[in-house]
């Protein structure tokens, strides 16, 4: 595939106007504070998984309106000190899949806590265990359509709550720092992180790839792959439901998110990515940790700058820079934290 979106020195500079409800703020907190009035884990259970050199737990979180969420929690055998935690989210139409699939950052040596998509897990991988109990509002059948019409009813506020709450549970699992809890995902993982970064304000960092969800209006008239052309594809049946549709959709918007992160972060993008075009990506980076401040008197004082980075791989779809990708955030993770187990004090 050609390289279709703008070219490199422009997303450089990319910083669209946000289009953002008054409400936004409200939306997010009102959302969250009925979520987070329960205690998060609700069970974590041993599971054998012939891998002798790591531990893992069957995990079961409240999420949404308290819905039970499933997750694999895992940890290096035989560390007891406190590990910093990376908090994973799937990409689109996985679930969580069996528990030995994702060992990088185990055998890195942190903590790791892989969510379950709920009402996915149908489209790759090996399943999910996480029913979506509330997806039988109007919209089409996949995720991305679900519940399109009013923000109230999207699939992705449920989502994007369960994996809120994630980080909440992870935080009170045993042996875990929760000083160093870690956000990460790749396309609808992306978006995920990225929303989360939003909305926890004490994130250590996050690490972003091939974000879902930014710049929503522009990757529809881009691409018509899937997921964004499952929201044309409704569209194009639903004549006349857009202003409702991208309402809804502003409230899911990743630059929103990323205006309002605090944490580190660091992106990647594949500039021939015709799912997740590369000018969300560069829009939210662009704009990110840009509200970011501290408030004295009547002013709001800009802190430090936030530490950010972006890698861009010219030749490269929605694969991005794949395990070129994983080494720099392994590397770029440790020289932010401290190796894993030793305090970022003594590193």
């Amino acid at each position: 595939m050609p390289a279709f979106d703008m070219p490199l020195k422009e997303l450089e500079h990319y910083r669209p106007e946000p289009e953002e409800p008054a409400d936004f703020d409200e939306f997010w907190l009102s959302t969250l504070k009925e979520a987070g009035q329960r205690d998060p884990v609700v069970s974590a259970r041993p599971v054998a998984t012939g891998l002798r050199l790591t531990e893992t737990w069957d995990v079961t979180f409240r999420g949404f309106a308290g819905d039970p969420v499933r997750a694999w929690f895992s940890r290096p055998a035989k560390v007891p000190e406190p590990l910093p935690a990376i908090v994973e989210y799937a990409g689109y139409g996985r679930g969580r899949g069996l528990p030995h699939e994702r060992l990088t950052w185990v055998n890195a040596g942190y903590a790791h806590l892989l969510m379950d998509n709920r009402g996915q897990g149908d489209q790759y991988g090996c399943g999910g265990d996480t029913p979506d109990p509330h997806a039988t509002v109007p919209g089409g059948p996949g995720p991305a359509v679900r519940g399109l019409l009013a923000p109230q009813d999207s699939h992705y506020r449920r989502l994007i709550t369960d994996a809120v709450r994630a980080v909440a549970a992870v935080r009170a699992l045993p042996a875990v720092d929760a000083s160093r809890t870690v956000a990460v995902g790749n396309s609808q993982g992306g978006g995920l992180a990225l929303a989360v970064a939003g909305l926890v304000p004490d994130l250590a960092a996050v690490l972003v790839t091939a974000p879902f969800l930014c710049g929503i209006r522009r990757a529809l008239d881009l691409t018509d792959a899937a997921p964004y052309g499952e929201v044309t594809a409704y569209l194009s049946v639903h004549r006349g439901a857009e202003r409702a549709a991208y309402r809804t959709l502003s409230y899911l918007e990743g630059i929103s998110f990323a205006r309002r992160a605090q944490a580190p972060a660091h992106f990647g993008v594949g500039l021939r990515d015709t799912v997740c075009p590369p000018s969300g990506a560069y829009a939210a980076f662009n704009r990110y940790a840009e509200l970011t401040g501290v408030e004295r008197g009547d002013e709001t004082v800009r802190k430090e700058p936030v530490r950010k980075e972006i890698h861009a791989y010219p030749y490269n779809g929605h694969e991005g820079g794949d395990a070129v990708q994983v080494r720099r955030q392994l590397d770029w993770l440790a020289d932010l934290l401290g190796e894993p187990g030793v305090g970022p004090e003594s590193a």
